[in-house]
This record gives structure tokens, C-alpha cells and sequence, in this order.
């Protein structure tokens, strides 16, 4: 095991990566109950995305400790699986079917591998300035904590009287929504007050697994305030593992091409998948490895410059994009690199013996799926409201008062949660950088790739536009 991971060589031994990959898990484990509440909102088999989470968290981490060496955890990603249930797959947004949204899910980890394993990576990343990223990162915390706030029950929602036969271009069914702070009075909004306040104490505490205690202790809450629902006994102490077979390979590949007037729909869809998921992973690499010392300049210098994988960067970026496929195979949205590593690695984790830890601890979950299955929506809405808060860290990064970078991230990070769609948002960012380029005379600036994206994005636009007067 020394000589495999090659403990002594980084200065550590078993117990302590035991502990860090213990803490790392501790810190991530809330979304093997988060993640089955929001792919529920798609249509997808709860128990079957339980089984698809815990599946996809361990493989990707075990390629992440075995192949990289790097003591990082994969988990479907916070965001990406939002941006799967309530736009890709959303009856209301683009109106996929969740079976297509596996498909695209599917074919956004081939182009991952593809995009790692050649050039093109490293031309993205430099192509898409770092104002842009900053933002994408905190519109995608606006958007899930404005998720969390919806299942949470805190607004209630007002519209003008239906007017079904509204003219093209002037609105929908209904004029105007306007939403308003709850009265409290539903017991649902009340657990989940009860539960953010008690994971926003656990935070400023700076307990270990803050967002999973609060979980739990609000689920325990819920209980005799008739909101969890608490299966008999039996069912509890069965320990049966579900049936994964309601999402295994339901992936549906070929019904995104059947209607090529949605073609240029589900390419843009899937660019968008796999921005978020590529810029995601290179912010919590560069971001945790730059100050813990696992990830060091020179292997940066690498990932810009060299060629194959002659760095650690380089195999911890495709043991992550191996992760996704796997994940949509058996039924779950985009697998990423998570942030929460940061806490295993603070413990003293160095190597990758921490990450095959912490993916044998998401193999005893399997176990405890009836106990899952209790979770309400109302103890995983605080969760959701948390992460969003820790996602807009980035937003600080932007330069606000320099009005060229500011005006792009603002519509980037303002129009994902206004729209309840991310790719709404990478696509305003896209457009107004360009333009604002464009107006001080620094075209020069602007990368070819995203002078041609902004094009597409523009042209959807208008494409969508005219199929209102057909």
C-alpha cells in the first residue's frame, strides 16, 4: 500500500488518510439525499437515482485514488443535477425527456474524455475569460439556492387571471407572477425553516458534515410534525438495496436525433453540459490544489503546456470525465470533482488512498436506502439554500468596478436564476462579453471559440424567435 500510493514519499501514513477520506465524506455525503429528491422532479425512480448516485459517486472516486493519486471524491454535481431536472428535462424549459437527458448526460462524458485526452481542453479553458467562469459558478448557487427556497415553501406565488388567447410576443398563459414570502402556515415551510437554521448554526460552528447533520436532524423533526413520512419497521430494518433497473441504461441516445429541427437544441444543450462540468472541476482542482500543495505550479504550467498526461492535473481532469458516463449508464446526472474534498485533504490527506476511503464509505450506504427514502423535500430544500450560499464565493472575484467585466457576469450570474435555466445564463454572459469587446475596440481580446459560441447562442435565440410566428 506505501509503495502503491506512495505514502511516505508524501509525508503521511494510513490513519490519517483514513480520517481525511472519513472527513470528506462526512462533508459530501448530503447528496446521496438531495440528489434523488431533484431528479424526482424529472420523473426519475428515487430509489433507482439513490442506487445511480452511490454507483457513480464510487467509481469516479476510485479512478480518481487508484489512476491520479489525488485525494479527491466524485459525486453527481450540485447544479448540474438542477440544471438536468428543472431546464434539460422540465416540461416547462426545454422539455426532454429525462431519458434523453441521460443520452446527452452520456455523451457529455465521452466529449470530457475526448476534450482531456487532446488540446482542446487547454484552448477552452484559455478561451473563456476568468470573469466569466466566476460568474457561471455563482449564477449556478443563485440558481440552486432559488431551487432550495421553491421546495422550501417560502414563496408563495400570485398570478394575474389566466389569459389564454394572449398575442404572439406579449406573454404567456398568465401577464404576471409575482412572488411574496410565505405565511408560514404549511408545515412543510415551517420544517424548512426549522432546517436552515439549524444547518446555518452547524456551518458558522464549523461543524464537520454540517449540511448532512442538518439533514438528518431536520428529517427526525419532521416526524411528528406529520411532514417525513416513516415507512413500518420492517421495511427499515430490511436493509434491501432498490432496484436500480427503472434508470439502468434507460440513457436514450437516439431520440435526441430523431427531430433535426431540435438538433441545434441538444448540441448547445450538451455544449452547456459539459462547460459547466469542465469549468466546475478545473475551479475546485486549481482552486483546493493551489493552496494544499497536491496540485503545484509547475503541474499547471503542464496542463497549459504539456502533452498526454505528464501530470497529476492532467489524470485527475480525465479520471473525472470518466465519472459522468458512468453515472448516466446507470441512471444520475453529471458526476464531478467536489469541493468538499477541501475538507479531507485540510484533515491531512495527501494521496489517494484518502479517495478509495471515502468511495468504501458510499458502498455502506447501500445499505441504508429505506432510511433514505425518508428524507422529505423539506430537509433537503436548507441543504440546497447552503450551497448555493457557498457557490456565490466566486462572484467575489469578478471585477465589479471595472464595468467590462462586470456587465457579462452580472447577466450571467442575474438571468440562470431569473430564466430557471443555466444555459439561459452562460449564453447572456457569452453575448454581452463579446459585445462589450466589440464596442471598446478590443475584438482582439475576444478567443475565435467564443466568437463562434456566442454566434450559435444568437442564432438559437433567433431561430426560437421565429418559430413563435409559424
Amino acid at each position: 500500500m506505501d509503495k502503491f500510493f506512495k505514502l511516505r514519499h508524501h509525508g503521511t501514513n494510513v490513519r490519517t488518510e483514513f480520517i481525511a477520506g472519513l472527513t470528506t465524506f462526512v462533508t459530501m455525503a448530503y447528496i446521496i439525499f438531495v440528489n434523488p429528491n431533484t431528479l424526482h422532479n424529472a420523473g426519475m425512480d428515487k430509489g433507482a437515482v439513490f442506487v445511480a448516485t452511490i454507483i457513480a459517486a464510487v467509481a469516479g472516486t476510485l479512478v480518481m485514488g487508484l489512476i491520479a493519486n489525488v485525494p479527491y471524491a466524485q459525486a453527481p454535481g450540485m447544479g448540474l443535477n438542477a440544471f438536468f431536472a428543472f431546464t434539460v428535462a422540465s416540461p416547462f424549459a426545454l422539455g426532454f425527456s429525462w431519458q434523453q437527458a441521460l443520452g446527452m448526460v452520456f455523451i457529455c462524458g465521452l466529449i470530457n474524455v475526448l476534450i482531456t485526452v487532446t488540446k482542446i481542453r487547454k484552448m477552452i479553458i484559455r478561451a473563456i475569460p476568468e470573469s466569466l467562469q466566476y460568474a457561471i459558478s455563482g449564477g449556478i448557487g443563485l440558481f440552486i439556492a432559488y431551487i432550495g427556497i421553491k421546495e422550501a415553501h417560502f414563496l408563495d406565488f400570485t398570478a394575474e387571471e389566466a389569459k389564454l388567447a394572449v398575442p404572439i410576443g406579449k406573454g404567456g398563459v398568465f401577464t404576471d407572477v409575482i412572488p411574496a414570502i410565505a405565511s408560514f402556515a404549511d408545515p412543510v415551510s415551517v420544517l424548512a425553516i426549522i432546517g436552515l437554521l439549524i444547518t446555518v448554526v452547524l456551518m458558522l460552528l464549523r461543524v464537520k458534515g454540517s449540511i448532512l447533520i442538518g439533514i438528518i436532524l431536520t428529517t427526525i423533526i419532521g416526524i411528528p410534525m406529520g411532514v417525513t413520512k416513516v415507512p413500518e419497521v420492517s421495511t427499515l430494518l430490511s436493509f434491501d438495496i432498490p432496484d436500480v433497473s427503472p434508470t439502468f441504461m434507460k440513457l436514450d441516445i437516439a431520440g435526441l436525433f430523431t427531430d433535426t429541427s431540435k438538433l441545434f437544441l441538444v448540441l448547445t444543450t450538451i455544449l452547456a453540459f459539459s462547460l459547466t462540468d469542465t469549468f466546475d472541476t478545473i475551479g475546485t482542482f486549481l482552486g483546493t490544489g493551489r493552496k494544499t500543495g497536491i496540485f503545484d505550479l509547475k503541474d499547471e504550467e503542464s496542463l497549459q503546456k504539456g502533452k498526454g498526461f505528464s501530470s497529476k492535473l492532467d489524470r485527475a481532469l480525465f479520471a473525472d470525465a470518466t465519472a459522468t458516463s458512468i453515472g448516466a449508464v446507470f441512471g444520475t446526472s453529471n458526476t464531478t470533482t467536489y469541493v468538499e474534498s477541501a475538507a479531507g485533504i485540510g484533515a491531512g490527506g495527501k494521496t489517494g488512498l484518502t479517495s478509495v476511503f471515502t468511495a468504501a464509505l458510499f458502498i455502506l450506504c447501500l445499505i441504508f436506502a429505506p432510511v433514505a427514502g425518508m428524507v422529505p423535500a423539506a430537509a433537503t430544500a436548507p441543504a440546497l439554500i447552503v450551497v448555493g450560499i457557498m457557490m456565490m464565493e466566486s462572484i467575489a472575484k469578478v471585477k465589479w468596478d471595472d464595468f467590462e467585466d462586470a456587465a457579462s457576469a452580472f447577466f450571467t450570474a442575474a438571468i440562470m436564476p431569473f430564466t430557471y435555466s443555466i444555459s439561459n445564463g452562460v449564453a447572456a454572459g457569452f453575448i454581452f462579453y463579446v459585445v462589450t469587446k466589440l464596442v471598446r475596440g478590443k475584438f482582439r481580446e475576444v478567443h475565435p471559440i467564443m466568437y463562434i459560441v456566442t454566434s450559435l447562442f444568437i442564432l438559437k435565440f433567433v431561430v426560437d424567435a421565429l418559430k413563435l410566428f409559424q
